[in-house]
């Protein structure tokens, strides 16, 4: 990946969100972690909404960076 942040995808992301930098052993909220990427990435930033919905389903047990297939 190069340095220019716009060219993250969702997968790249989605790792991000899933893998923060160490911490504490209740690790990262998702607030934390969307104060990280804005810092990082500037207005290319997911919103704070979708790194709370990915959070979320990482600890409901959804392990997979990628989308869900969809019908069609």
């Amino acid at each position: 990946m190069s340095g220019d942040v716009s060219n993250f995808n969702n997968i790249e992301m989605r790792a991000v969100i899933k893998f923060p930098p160490p911490t504490p052993p209740q690790g990262k909220v998702p607030k934390e972690i969307h104060a990280i990427l804005t810092e990082t990435l500037g207005e290319h930033a997911p919103l704070y909404a979708t790194v709370k919905n990915w959070v979320a389903q990482f600890k409901r047990g959804a392990f997979s960076t990628c989308d869900a297939p969809r019908p069609g």
